[in-house]
């Protein structure tokens, strides 16, 4: 019993004790990202009523709005080589505050109907207003990824060096979740209350958090690493590719191949991006000794595949507002469950997951999980009523059972990125890998993308007065059943035959 008291003690107070005051600004930006959340129902709400995009299309829309975090290289490449009036670090998180605040502004003008907002359609300012809010935290996400790698004391033996990192991008998950608690519950209740042009006005505070966190500690000099083209310039001829690819989707060709190249442009935007992040990869890894390589690209193989996984999309939550009758402050007190235990379990489960390895980490965290997600569809076929239980009981149990290992999958990749980022390359490093771990998120959002063109699922949109499109939540069960079984399976026979089956002939042996 002392020893588990004195585990568990030991959770709880390493993150504090490993804390320190040159983490501020990063931590900060790490909280911005957290707390933008709070709009987050009332965005909801509002895309469901305004909007006439299908389940599908929202889907189809977020694997376009993922594209920008498979380009960090670009943005890194940037912060690591090209200085902003002599700084770089600080001037780049001012940018991106800029361009989450235009996003929000747009949301604002959309929300309160006024007519600087209809230059376009309203889906299109919705699109333009999504786009650089992404753009925004991508470039901050950037700044404060090669700032993880920096603010570590490496005048220290090597193991401590490396229990440092693990510990920044603890605390870093840490900050996100307590932003994420602070709005979980707010978000719900200030949709149940205001307007959705208040909330957006709210949230504006947003990119003023990370402004204040680099602009009240003093940041030290980095090295600059000369620019390297291959890099560069190969992600701006991407960036470039991608929108093309982007806008050439939404026209109407005539020519027929055309019109078939541009009906996939998203599938073949993912090929392209996996073949040129793993050749930059590639040029990077040249310079790391064999065994190290093969680990690490067996391990960001086995992290890929687990973040690749498929989604239920949208219609999950249309069901639970139309037929289960949640309400914005339902979603909000959830939301707020969720970020506690996410937070508790993060900082529980901090100094286990720092000491063992990522595969072992995402097999149990595959396993929890699946069985977690199993009473949501049991409350599609009616069990738990059926046992004298309400949907949001079942809803707030299982929240509460299923949160704390919402962030945990991300403390392995992001230590094992943190430890063998290079000097003078680590904005670079940690963006390319962090953007292949993005296009597994693309791949996921694909992959949701053909199971709702396939098990469709829609709510009731009205135009006019007249139903244009009607209510069918016939396949939702269905569609939860096998993403369900594609999350559990897939994983798991990846991280056997690639991280176990080898150590355990080794172990026989």
């Amino acid at each position: 019993m002392i020893n588990v008291k004195e585990a568990i003690k030991n959770s709880l107070l390493n993150p504090i004790k490993h804390f320190r005051l040159r983490y501020l600004p990063l931590l900060m930006i790490y909280f911005a990202y957290g707390a933008s959340g709070i709009s987050g129902v009332a965005e909801t709400f509002w895309v469901k009523e305004e909007l006439k995009l299908s389940a599908a299309a929202l889907v189809s829309l977020g694997v376009w709005l993922s594209i920008p975090w498979t380009i960090k290289m670009v943005f890194g490449q940037l912060v690591d080589s090209v200085p902003i009036f002599g700084s770089q670090r600080r001037a780049y998180v001012y940018i991106g505050a800029s361009l989450i605040a235009a996003g929000t502004i747009l949301l604002i003008g959309l929300a309160g109907d006024y007519s600087w907002a209809k230059f376009a359609s309203k889906e299109n300012v919705y699109i333009i207003s999504a786009l650089l809010s992404v753009i925004g935290f991508v470039l901050q996400d950037v700044v404060a990824d090669a700032m993880s790698t920096e603010v570590v004391d490496r005048n220290q033996p090597e193991e401590k060096v490396q229990e440092e990192l693990a510990y920044v991008q603890i605390l870093g998950r840490l900050a996100i979740s307590l932003a994420g608690v602070m709005v979980a519950g707010l978000s719900g209740w200030l949709a149940q209350i205001y307007s959705y042009e208040t909330i957006f006005k709210i949230s504006l505070i947003i990119p003023i958090i990370s402004i204040i966190g680099v602009t009240i500690i003093k940041l030290e000099n980095v090295q600059r690493s000369p620019i390297n083209c291959k890099i560069l310039c190969g992600g701006l001829a991407f960036a470039v590719f991608v929108v093309l690819m982007g806008y050439g989707q939404y026209q109407h060709w005539q020519n027929q191949v055309l019109a078939f190249i541009f009906k996939y442009s998203q599938e073949i935007v993912f090929i392209v991006s996996l073949s040129v992040i793993v050749y930059m990869i590639g040029l990077i890894l040249n310079d790391i000794d064999p065994k190290t390589r093969s680990f690490i690209i067996k391990t960001a193989i086995v992290i890929f595949v687990y973040r690749a996984m498929p989604s239920v999309g949208p219609g999950l939550q249309w069901w639970e507002i139309d037929v289960l009758h949640f309400d914005k402050a339902f979603f909000g007190t959830l939301s707020q469950i969720g970020a506690i235990l996410s937070i508790l379990g993060m900082w529980l489960f901090s100094d286990f997951i720092a000491k063992k390895p990522a595969h072992y980490t995402l097999l149990w965290l595959t396993l929890i999980t699946t069985i977690l997600f199993l009473p949501i569809i049991g409350l599609y076929y009616g069990i738990p009523q059926s046992l004298g239980l309400s949907p949001k009981t079942v809803a707030i149990i299982d929240t509460a059972l299923e949160s704390p290992f919402a962030q945990l999958s991300m403390i392995p990749l992001l230590t094992l990125i943190a430890i063998y980022a290079p000097e003078g390359k680590r904005a670079t490093w940690f963006a390319l890998m962090a953007s292949l771990m993005n296009l597994a998120l693309t791949a996921g959002g694909l992959l949701t993308k053909y199971l709702n063109e396939i098990f469709v699922v829609s709510r009731k949109v009205v135009e006019n007065g007249k139903v244009i499109v009607p209510e069918n939540y016939s396949n939702l069960g269905i569609l939860m059943i096998i993403v369900t079984i594609l999350n559990v399976t897939i994983p798991v026979v990846t991280i056997y035959f690639l991280m176990m089956r080898n150590s355990s002939k080794i172990n026989k042996t």
